[in-house]
């Protein structure tokens, strides 16, 4: 099945917990936990060393508020983007999130997570 034939509600039931187990991940600085759901290709792109620099030196990503508001899916071949406005705990303002979903060997994995 190509995820992009799933009617919305049924992507936001996936990606949702995915990406609230992606933010409480992030805010723990817990690179096992943050990329358990990740395809071997994203695996492979976002290493532990990356992971590590990143939760030690971004302010943003260890203190993302657990509330987010869903702003829409956008549907491109094999995957979706998932949308998400995201808050900080520590800094003013709002930010975007991104999280790409799709199927591998069967399961639903993620094949791309940014905040911007």
């Amino acid at each position: 099945m190509n995820i992009i034939e799933k009617e919305d509600v049924d992507i936001y039931a996936i990606a949702n917990p995915f990406w609230r187990e992606l933010v409480k991940s992030s805010n723990e600085g817990n690179y096992g936990s943050f990329a358990k759901n990740f395809s071997i290709e994203m695996a492979l792109a976002m290493n532990m060393v990356v992971s590590n620099h990143q939760f030690a030196n971004s302010e943003l990503a260890r203190n993302l508020s657990e509330d987010s508001d869903p702003l829409g899916i956008i549907r491109r071949g094999e995957h979706v983007t998932v949308l998400y406005r995201m808050r900080s705990t520590k800094k003013e303002g709002e930010w975007l999130g991104r999280l790409v979903l799709g199927y591998e060997n069967d399961t639903v994995k993620i094949f791309g997570a940014t905040i911007n």
